[in-house]
């Protein structure tokens, strides 16, 4: 089984062009699931046709008893499905053993993202430190503002070289999942953010020789990584907006980049198509609109209101 777990990384990886991230994960699972049964005896081999349905279930189970999260285990046998699926198109097995075996029912709660107010204020705060022209400042604000201009995954954020960015009609070209592009615009404040932070990459790019194409550099003239931005956005946010009682991440503000122009009226689909979500029932769970918002517009529209 080992040598087919490491056929399929290399499958994602190559074939699918999958994210380090996704990667990453699957592999992790799928080498839990080897060693569940595998036993005691970690090194013994497992034969990948002795697996059916009622280990699948067996080791969901185990996961249970250990009290892994919901969403944790439906990932894991989201992995399992995925991989049984490539071994029986591969002819390796006769059918897929996961296929039949149901995904756990999950919560559908959403985390409190920050409001329109708290947002602009946050910025706002940020945009003042970074008139002392602090060249760390400069880039961190440029990629504050980017992030909520955008939506953009932090991975694809990180992944944005500076050619990658039309300055002139105020969009950047996304390299997203499947590695498939997106044109995705972003607004005057991000924009304004982005030039006054130019001059300061070139310095660096100057002072390192690097000639990293990156449009975010770390202070070695080298691509910032997602963990330097999301450590980034944590540490402002508890700087300039320590009241604000929210968790903060870049997958928050993507969040938010949805629910408020939603709540502005933006169309859903277009909002999927800026998101780069295939089906438009992901983007509607990403969006959180109040009741009370709700209400103003059916006030506002429906002819008998």
């Amino acid at each position: 089984m080992d040598d087919l777990i490491e056929r399929y990384i290399q499958y994602l990886k190559y074939e699918r062009n999958a994210s380090p991230h996704t990667v990453r994960n699957y592999q992790s699972d799928l080498v839990q699931f080897r060693n569940f049964l595998a036993g005691k005896e970690k090194d013994a081999a497992v034969d990948v046709h002795s697996v059916n349905a009622l280990r699948i279930r067996a080791f969901l189970s185990h996961l249970f008893h250990m009290e892994e999260k919901k969403a944790s285990i439906a990932r894991k046998l989201a992995a399992m499905r995925a991989f049984f699926k490539f071994l029986a198109r591969e002819r390796l097995i006769a059918e897929n053993p996961a296929a039949s075996v149901s995904t756990p029912k999950l919560e559908k709660k959403l985390p409190r993202i920050m409001t329109e107010e708290e947002m602009n204020n946050f910025l706002d705060r940020v945009a003042e430190a970074a008139q002392g022209g602090e060249p760390a400042i400069l880039r961190d604000r440029a990629i504050l503002e980017m992030l909520y201009a955008s939506g953009l995954r932090v991975s694809e954020l990180a992944g944005l070289d500076l050619r990658s960015v039309n300055f002139g009609d105020s969009f950047v070209l996304v390299r997203g999942k499947g590695d498939k592009e997106r044109i995705v615009p972003f607004g005057s404040k991000a924009k304004g953010a982005l030039e006054a932070y130019l001059p300061a990459r070139e310095r660096l790019l100057r002072e390192t020789r690097t000639g990293c194409a990156a449009l975010f550099l770390n202070v070695h003239g080298q691509r910032l990584t997602t963990r330097s931005i999301d450590r980034i956005l944590k540490r402002y946010v508890l700087t300039y907006s320590p009241d604000v009682n929210v968790k903060v991440s870049p997958h928050s503000l993507r969040h938010a980049f949805a629910s408020h122009l939603l709540a502005e009226g933006a169309d859903l689909r277009a909002i999927q198509e800026m998101l780069g979500h295939k089906s438009l029932a992901t983007t509607q769970r990403y969006t959180q609109v109040s009741i009370k918002h709700l209400i103003d517009v059916y006030d506002r529209t429906h002819p008998k209101a």
